[in-house]
Formats: structure tokens, sequence, C-alpha cells
């Protein structure tokens, strides 16, 4: 996909899977994600299945994050329950990651193929929200 990867957190993942692991019970809880602050701090969070389009992992991570005191991530990664690993960001989630962290890198692939690319890759000529903010002269 990109020339531009950079090596696996490999400790983001593992923290991911294992909240994955014991802390996602049920249809309400499914997925887990991890992001890693500049500083290496490591917050985690578990999305919020509701039927009327709770929350993904990704978007309950930056408000988790946010509550910490941590308003930029380098990297991010989401893991399934039963031990279904990395799963890609939706839509939805690689557009708030480039608005919310345009530099952050997201961990995708599945086994070998495990690598972290930037957000923008995900986006190949996209939106960016911010661009309405922009003073034109």
């Amino acid at each position: 996909m990109s020339s531009r990867t950079t090596p696996v957190d490999h400790e983001l993942v593992r923290a991911a899977a294992e909240v994955a692991r014991t802390r996602c019970r049920g249809d309400d809880h499914t997925m887990a994600a991890a992001g890693r602050a500049p500083d290496g701090r490591i917050v985690t969070a578990v999305n919020a299945y509701h039927f009327t389009g709770g929350p993904c992992a990704e978007l309950v991570l930056i408000g988790t994050a946010a509550a910490q005191g941590i308003y930029e991530l380098s990297t991010i990664v989401a893991v399934g329950d039963r031990e279904r690993g990395v799963v890609p960001p939706c839509g939805r989630c690689r557009q708030v990651l480039l608005d919310y962290f345009p530099e952050v890198r997201v961990v995708v692939g599945a086994g070998e193929r495990v690598r972290a690319v930037p957000v923008t890759e995900l986006l190949p000529e996209t939106y960016v929200w911010a661009d309405h903010q922009i003073d034109t002269p």
C-alpha cells in the first residue's frame, strides 16, 4: 500500500489486544483501541455499540485521551475481540483521525503484513475538515 510504512508499535498492539480479550464482552463492546501519546503514554478504549450507531473504539479513544490530558497521538491501533487481531479503521474513523491527528500513524494489516502507515495513506485525495477554518487573504 505504501512505501512510507514505519516500524509497528507491537507494545501498542499488545495493549489493545489485552483490552479486547479482557474488557470486550458481548455485543456492546467488540473492539478495543490503543493509542500512544508523543510522551510514550498509552491510552486504551473500547467501542460502545448501539443500534443507533454508537461510537467506534477509535472515537472513544480520542475522548478518553483528552480526558487524560492527551491531545496528540502518534500511533493508533484497533483490535477485535475473540482474537480477531488488528482491524483497520472504518471510513468515519479514518476521517476523524485525519482531522484530529493529521500526523498519526495507523497500524493496519494482518499477520506478517501488519504495518504502521500515515493516516493520509488511508485517505488519499481527502477533504480536511479544518480547511473551512483557513483564513483566506
